[in-house]
């Protein structure tokens, strides 16, 4: 596994040039709409080859990164501004900067998150104790 030019690790396929639409979808486990709504949304860029779609490795590696960052919270908005930053060609500084930011951001917001999860899951317990005492 190597890292893509985005920075989320995904298997580099020298296999091929292009991926369909189909391909994707079973790689990543995302419908064929979820792709075409991160098309719509400006965050990846088939090539039309009729009403055929023909994705790229850049596609590819964006696709990666949408997920990623779906996954641990970011807002489209959020992961769309550090994509992007990729193409500003200062070789990739702002791009880490701005992620590495937004990444420290986000596990604090986490934390304080988990803590209130963890006070209300104590309290809940309390709660459920006192009413088996009846």
């Amino acid at each position: 596994m190597s890292l893509s030019p985005a920075l989320a690790p995904i298997e580099t396929r020298t296999d091929r040039e292009s991926f369909s639409i189909s391909d994707l979808s079973a790689e990543f486990g995302v419908t064929a709409r979820a792709l075409r709504f991160y098309e719509d949304e400006g965050l990846i860029s088939p090539e039309r080859r009729g009403l055929q779609r023909i994705y790229s490795h850049r596609d590819r590696a964006r696709l990666a990164w949408i997920l990623r960052g779906k996954r641990v919270g970011f807002s489209l908005a959020e992961i769309r501004e550090m994509i992007d930053l990729y193409d500003i060609g200062d070789g990739r500084k702002v791009q880490r900067q701005v992620t590495l930011e937004r990444c420290l951001d986000r596990i604090a917001l986490l934390k304080r998150q988990k803590v209130d999860i963890d006070a209300a899951i104590a309290e809940l317990e309390d709660f459920v104790a006192l009413l088996k005492e009846y």
